[in-house]
């Protein structure tokens, strides 16, 4: 699927889904989303995952509370992942090898230390290779790694409820352009 026609598909589906997020006009066509409920945040999970088949890398960013593991909850129930799924905040990875695909869950918020961050972060990414699975992870900003082939999924507190705005990897082919 060609990226530039993913916030058309994005645009129809959210405009065809009543209970759906709301469209945000933002800097760049359909980039942001108003989550008013929790339904709201897992719906926006799953499209994410239908419209991005070839997703392998998923940096959230956010504050405290705001949604980043409902966003995992959202892509493990598409995956088909039966076990719960919960903020590996205290263990740092979680692996569910039987979704389909297998899911790498990272939570980076108790590393300060970049080098920590770094060094986890690509073990697991190591791994995350070997099994096929998609990556997603939480405080992407305690790394200090260059990661231009990820998606990121900002979250913010609106007064509406909350905000997400999805930004498209840096290698991405609107930016290539061959006119």
């Amino acid at each position: 699927m060609i990226k530039s026609s993913l916030w058309t598909i994005l645009d129809r589906n959210l405009s065809e889904q009543a209970e759906g997020p709301n469209v945000i006009s933002g800097q760049s066509t359909y980039d942001r989303y108003l989550l008013k409920k929790p339904d709201d945040t897992f719906w926006f999970s799953e499209i994410l995952f239908t419209q991005l088949p070839c997703l392998k890398l998923l940096l959230l960013e956010g504050p405290l509370g705001v949604g980043k593991t409902s966003i995992v909850k959202g892509l493990g129930r598409h995956m088909h992942i039966q076990e719960p799924i919960t903020s590996p905040t205290f263990a740092l990875s979680q692996h569910y090898e039987k979704g389909k695909p297998p899911l790498v869950h990272l939570d980076l918020y108790r590393l300060e230390d970049p080098a920590s961050a770094n060094e986890l972060f690509l073990q697991e990414e190591e791994e995350a290779h070997r099994l096929g699975a998609l990556m997603v992870v939480e405080w992407p900003e305690r790394l200090n790694l260059s990661l231009p082939d990820a998606w990121q999924v900002k979250l913010s507190y609106q007064h509406e409820g909350r905000s997400a705005q999805l930004i498209p990897p840096e290698k991405d082919e609107r930016n290539n352009s061959t006119s």
